[in-house]
């Protein structure tokens, strides 16, 4: 490894990076590997950071926004017992 690669490697590992993990993004940038695996331990990377990031806000974007809304089942539930109750309510006042 030459010197700025050996300072990138120190530096991922020093950030808490797996040595194994350090060494296959070191040569993915020096081209000594394919490019795939470089981009699939980015890819990997950015999904745990994405989901380090949900954790700190409190929880994932998609339940938070799911859960501004009002519930579904419970008031499909209730919609057509409603309308029967209305109906016979309309049959007993047409009958006297």
């Amino acid at each position: 490894m030459a010197v700025d690669e050996k300072k990138l490697f120190k530096s991922l590992r020093g950030r808490g990076l797996r040595k194994r993990t350090a060494v296959d993004l070191v040569r993915a940038t020096t081209r000594e590997a394919e490019p795939t695996v470089g981009r699939r331990l980015v890819v990997d990377l950015n999904s745990v950071v994405d989901k380090l990031n949900d954790r700190l806000k409190h929880g994932p974007e998609k339940r938070s926004a799911a859960a501004k809304g009002p519930p579904r089942q419970g008031s499909a539930r209730l919609a057509p017992a409603e309308n029967r109750r209305n109906e016979r309510r309309e049959v007993e006042r047409t009958d006297v």
